[in-house]
Parts: C-alpha cells; structure tokens; sequence
C-alpha cells in the first residue's frame, strides 16, 4: 500500500484491500457571509410576472387543438374536404372571438400542473389581488410597514416624555 493508506496487508481481512475515497465528506465551505447584510431589499418577496407572449401562445393552441379535433371528426365521418375547411375556419373565428373577448368556456378549467409555470404564476397574481381587494389592502402597502410607523410612534413619545422631564427640571 502507498502513503500509509488502508490496510497493510488484505490477509486475513475478508476483504480485496481495494481502497475508495469517501464521497460524502463535505469539504467545509467559506466563512463569509451568505448575502449582503447592507441591502436586504432582494430578499423580499418579489411576485414572478408570467410571460404574456407564452400565455397567448397557450390560448391560441387550445383554440387549433380544438379545431383539430373538429377535423378530425369530421374526416371520420367523411364529410367533403371543402365542407370540413368552412366548418373548421368558422369554429376558430368563434373560439378566438371569445378569446379576445376575454370570456372563458362554460366547462371549468381543469387544475394546472408543475411545468405550467406561466398560468400558475398569473393565476398567482389574480388570486393574490382578490385577496387584497377583499381584505381592502392598497396596493402601495409594503410588508412590515406597520412596524415602522409603531417605532415612528413610540420614538415620539420617548421624546416628548424626555422634552417634558426637562421642562420640569
């Protein structure tokens, strides 16, 4: 063996001797700080704004898988070719109609899944401006404000107990 590593001799081990480095020791990382402890301002939350470009991408595939699923009904059934192309293109004006109208299908929306992190983040924002709108929160609140104007008001009242001490003096 080399630099006085394992074991002198494998006889009588049980074992090759082979020798393998310890793959779960962690090295001790630097001492430093994690992040910056002068500007905190990045560790707020920040709300993740979806991709409108993506969002419409969806919509409007919804709208040719729709009008695929049409065609393809309408093939198996063997209506003629011409008959098929009006059907189709007047099912994708409605659809997109009621796209850019805004309205939604009558049937609810099915739950979205991890990799739709585009509708979940503005279905996100919606919910979250509900909620605010129903709790009657402004919209330039800003997270632990309310602590700040406690301090504001607590440090008056130091002064003015400190102006009135010596007054009295």
């Amino acid at each position: 063996m080399s630099d006085n590593v394992g074991l002198s001799t494998p006889r009588g081990s049980g074992t090759s001797g082979y020798v393998q480095r310890n793959l779960a020791h962690l090295k001790p990382r630097d001492r430093a700080a994690p992040y910056n402890t002068k500007d905190l301002d990045h560790l707020k939350h920040r709300q993740r704004q979806p991709d409108k470009e993506i969002l419409e991408h969806d919509r409007k595939r919804e709208v040719e898988v729709k009008v695929f699923e049409l065609r393809d009904r309408l093939e198996d059934e063997g209506v003629d070719e011409d008959e098929i192309d009006k059907r189709c293109d007047a099912l994708r004006k409605e659809l997109q109609a009621k796209m850019n109208k805004g309205g939604r299908d009558a049937a609810p929306r099915k739950p979205l899944k991890a990799h739709q992190v585009h509708e979940l983040a503005d279905a996100k924002i919606k919910e979250s401006e509900r909620l605010r709108s129903a709790l009657k929160i402004s919209k330039d609140y800003e997270e632990g404000s309310h602590w700040k104007r406690q301090e504001e008001r607590l440090r008056k009242a130091m002064e003015r107990e400190s102006s009135a001490q010596k007054e009295k003096e």
